[in-house]
């Protein structure tokens, strides 16, 4: 696949729907232009090009939304450094693609280093930086291998959102709660910590337009699917 192959997919695939959404909201993406392809969709091609380094940092140097997506998900967690993410982390576009970078089983979660960055962003003083260093900690809860951290690990990062979060911006706490959603999911004791807390934050308002109900972990955490998995 190339990137002019790309070009045209995009064409082809434009939202009306979709773009008259980005216009509303172009002018926090830092200049970037939108075909209004919706992120399910990103991901569904992404499987059909595969892992493509090369191509990923062709896409990444586009002025185009999509293709910036693409770009992150095609990349190969085999093949990417500290030092790329570091970089790439400053090219966020203002933190428009954060969620996608950091999260979404984004191939940067997969990486060796990931916890080491993910502990490394919480504690930046770079807003973009701690919400992707949270986007990385929701996928290193979802971690099932064995070489996963352990509750103590998780347990102190309840914590450290439990100093922060009366502080934080709106941003930041939505990046808080995602994690303690993953977290919460792990054990019986990492659930009744997370819940504890979620019950403290309560509901998030984190749509200024209305059209989205607030962001309630506590909700999520005491679910009948969360309520089987884990036996409570």
């Amino acid at each position: 696949m190339t990137k002019a192959e790309i070009m045209v997919y995009l064409k082809d695939q434009e939202d009306s729907r979709g773009v008259a959404h980005w216009e509303k909201h172009k002018d926090a993406s830092g200049g970037l232009r939108s075909y209004g392809v919706g992120l399910t969709k990103l991901r569904r091609f992404a499987k059909t090009i595969g892992k493509d380094p090369k191509l990923a940092r062709q896409l990444w140097k586009a002025k185009v939304y999509e293709m910036k997506i693409l770009a992150l998900l095609i990349d190969d967690p085999k093949t990417m450094t500290l030092e790329q993410a570091e970089r790439q982390v400053e090219q966020l576009n203002g933190g428009y693609l954060a969620h996608v970078f950091s999260s979404c089983d984004a191939p940067l979660a997969k990486t060796p280093f990931a916890v080491e960055l993910a502990d490394r962003w919480i504690k930046s003083q770079d807003s973009v930086r701690r919400r992707c260093g949270y986007g990385l900690l929701y996928e290193i809860g979802k971690d099932k291998r064995k070489s996963a951290p352990d509750e103590a690990y998780f347990l102190a990062h309840i914590a450290t959102i439990e100093q922060n979060y009366r502080k934080a911006s709106t941003d930041d706490l939505m990046a808080m709660a995602g994690s303690l959603l993953s977290i919460g999911k792990r054990s019986k004791r990492l659930n009744a910590a997370a819940l504890r807390l979620a019950r403290r934050i309560g509901p998030i308002d984190f749509d200024p337009d209305g059209s989205c109900d607030p962001m309630d972990v506590s909700q999520h955490l005491t679910s009948a699917y969360v309520k089987e998995k884990l036996g409570l």
